[in-house]
């Protein structure tokens, strides 16, 4: 099952005034198309060699191309003052209470996308250079660090609870990404020695998205990367997981317990 325009299907709560204005957007462009087109049919007809053998060089005079193009310009104006700032601006100017979001740190790498909780406690544990593994620890997460006690990492696994705010900081640590979850219309480039901030809302569970698509048993919501960023561009996948809160919960719980089973062996 797709949306308009075989968009796919809307799993997050800004999408549909997205899709709204992108529809508008095409729009506009379609009618300029047919205009456009049919100018440049009218114009070979009109001023075709047999009605006019001899070139006229004043031209023909009128105002109406002038006023067309102002009508076009009005209309771009509307697009972009009246639709695509304000939805810009939803997103950046007031970013929902971390309190009740779920946060999480995004970290870009070649080709993986890595995933780090910061616990029940809300605080991010210490990462350093020295500790990075790239099997066991790719974030050099510490975790002789007290606040890194009860934090969750993953690769390639982002789980969410349905219904509540999603607080997503991105990075890279080598070269330029980009985090595309197309269902929840997100996209955002992640820059190496930066942190970008980033929030959507779920609105529809994994399960549910099944059955909406009538998909297989395994579809799940996919993290893209829409950077070119090398060789193995085309394999950087990551899964999103958009759970009810108990499903969240319970998974949140095992990956804690797996986590501090792996405190001074696994992560040191």
């Amino acid at each position: 099952m797709t949306g308009w325009m075989g968009l796919p299907s809307i799993g997050s709560e800004h999408g549909a005034a997205l899709d709204h204005t992108l529809g508008l957007v095409h729009v506009l462009m379609f009618v300029l198309f047919v205009g456009w087109s049919a100018f440049f049919l009218f114009m070979l007809v009109r001023f075709r060699k047999g009605a006019h053998p001899k070139a006229d060089y004043v031209g023909v005079k009128g105002h109406t191309s002038t006023m067309l193009e102002i009508g076009v310009a009005i209309a771009e104006a509307v697009l972009l003052v009246g639709f695509s700032i304000p939805l810009w601006a939803d997103r950046v100017r007031e970013f929902p209470d971390p309190a009740q979001s779920t946060v999480v740190r995004v970290t870009g790498e070649q080709f993986a996308w890595n995933v780090h909780y910061p616990g029940p406690d809300g605080v991010f544990g210490r990462t350093t250079i020295e500790k990075v593994d790239p099997v066991g620890n790719p974030l050099g997460l510490d975790r002789s660090d007290p606040a890194a006690k009860d934090d969750v990492t993953t690769v390639g696994q982002l789980h969410i609870p349905v219904g509540k705010p999603v607080i997503v900081y991105l990075s890279s640590k080598d070269v330029i990404h980009s985090f595309a979850l197309q269902e929840m219309r997100v996209k955002q480039d992640a820059i190496p020695g930066h942190e970008t901030p980033l929030w959507f809302k779920p609105t529809v569970t994994t399960d549910d998205m099944r059955r909406q698509k009538a998909a297989a048993e395994d579809w799940t919501y996919e993290i893209a990367c829409a950077q070119l960023c090398g060789i193995g561009h085309a394999k950087m996948r990551g899964f999103v997981h958009v759970d009810t809160a108990e499903q969240f919960k319970t998974w949140f719980d095992e990956q804690e317990k797996l986590n501090a089973g792996d405190e001074g062996g696994f992560w040191q």
